[in-house]
């Protein structure tokens, strides 16, 4: 667990929710935190000399006195004071306007978890207050899991899963599709204190909304048609254990208001029930998407990020990880193999190849191209594999193999435009471009690959 800091920050917002947003996701973090509501509140705090604060986190908009009026107040009488400002979009210009010329850092609401935390450290420690006890025990983390991988954003990510599973609260991973979300979520349940109970997924862009409320909440005897006996839901059946919500993004609008009771009051009622059923399951939540970009669209609640991103894991793209690409493939080659086969070897050329490769796909795509190698067990095959649509090496191919060598070539064509247009969520102009292709030349290779809409002809 993270050692406790000394520091004491202040965090002053009028809104209940964000409150405790911040409130959790520091604690998480080792500080102390004290609580203001209004302007004046904020004054009285900073007048405790007991425990007087390292740090404010100031909302600009503040009931009675604004944010900005109590900042310049604080700067004539706490002038070393490290402030950090949080402005949303609407008084975003006001606030940058009235600072000047001031380096004060301002953030924008709702604030992600990872930027929240670096604005934090940062502030502090520029202003000569180191954040205690939270750089040696990341870096024991790191220490303790070197031998995994040599990429530094994954041993930091690999640090955080402890520290993280420590802790009962929710987290929101963040990634492409295939970076890997649901394993680092199976992690940190297997290294928390629930690991002995029950892990359940549900992809919430799979289904319609219909379904996956069905799914998740259960629902009584005669609720709608086809409804012939009670069923539980996942909350139920996860009890004790943590639940995943894959594509949290993609939830309609109207089942985030039910989600959300779940997590304030930790009961819910099924479908065609006005009984509360009590839960207490830890909730995960994955998505490929901008949240805050869908907040400002209207397509996802604000008071339900700020209920799930206590925690945020960001897992970058595997075109971001290239130094990791070798090891996850020979990871991978270990992981498939059948016992008493031989395990292919990763030469210089493959090794060449396989990094320079984007895996559109990510994670996802690299296991299935190794599985691939397993069952080919030529070098050449697969590497053509992974030159689709570019005119390869030449390579001298035995006349009785060379049905086999046209087969994987095309089986390969496939793989990888299905592994793009699944990647862009068949935007068929974005897989282009992650394939690097001109788009009309892509929609010729994707018709003579027999994919039409989201199927294959053959």
């Amino acid at each position: 667990m993270l050692q406790q800091s000394d520091q004491t920050i202040l965090v002053a917002d009028g809104d209940y929710e964000v409150r405790d947003y911040f409130q959790a996701a520091l604690q998480c973090q080792g500080f102390a935190v004290r609580l203001a509501v209004d302007g004046e509140d904020t004054l009285r705090q900073l007048e405790n000399s007991e425990k007087p604060a390292s740090l404010l986190l100031l909302d600009a908009m503040l009931p009675g006195k604004d944010g900005v009026e109590i900042f310049k107040e604080i700067r004539r009488t706490y002038s070393k004071l490290p402030v950090i400002l949080v402005s949303n979009e609407v008084s975003w210009p006001y606030v940058v306007g009235e600072l000047g010329d001031s380096m004060t850092p301002v953030l924008e609401k709702p604030v992600p978890h990872h930027l929240l935390i670096e604005a934090v450290c940062d502030v502090l420690e520029d202003s000569g207050s180191p954040v205690a006890g939270q750089e040696s025990a990341v870096t024991a983390q790191r220490r303790r899991r070197s031998g995994l991988t040599n990429n530094s954003r994954m041993r930091q990510i690999e640090g955080l899963i402890k520290q993280i599973a420590s802790f009962d609260v929710p987290v929101l991973l963040l990634g492409e599709t295939g970076v890997g979300k649901e394993v680092i979520a199976r992690r940190i349940h297997g290294e928390s204190r629930r690991s002995a109970k029950t892990f359940l997924k549900l992809n919430c862009a799979a289904l319609p909304s219909e379904l996956v409320e069905s799914e998740l909440f259960g629902y009584q005897r005669g609720a709608f048609t086809g409804a012939f006996r009670d069923s539980s839901g996942k909350f139920e059946q996860a009890q004790g254990g943590t639940i995943l919500l894959d594509e949290i993004g993609d939830m309609d609008v109207k089942l985030q208001a039910k989600l959300l009771q779940v997590l304030q009051d930790g009961e819910f009622q099924r479908l065609g029930s006005g009984d509360p059923i009590k839960v207490n399951v830890r909730v995960m939540a994955a998505t490929h998407r901008d949240l805050r970009k869908a907040i400002r669209e209207g397509e996802f609640r604000e008071d339900l990020f700020y209920r799930l991103n206590i925690m945020t894991v960001e897992i970058p793209p595997l075109r971001e990880r290239k130094d990791e690409i070798p090891w996850l493939a020979d990871h991978f080659l270990h992981k498939h193999a059948e016992h008493g086969n031989a395990i292919p070897e990763i030469t210089p050329m493959l090794r060449k190849v396989l990094t320079d490769h984007d895996w559109p796909g990510n994670v996802r795509e690299l296991e299935n191209v190794m599985r691939k190698y397993l069952v080919l067990q030529r070098e050449d095959l697969l590497i053509d594999t992974l030159r689709p649509f570019v005119a390869a090496e030449t390579v001298n191919v035995p006349v009785q193999e060379k049905s086999v060598f046209n087969s994987a070539k095309r089986q390969a064509g496939l793989d990888a435009a299905l592994s793009a247009l699944e990647a862009t969520h068949w935007n068929r102009k974005e897989a282009a471009g992650l394939l690097k292709m001109d788009y009309k030349t892509f929609l010729y290779h994707l018709k003579k690959l027999g994919v039409v809409g989201k199927k294959t002809l053959h």
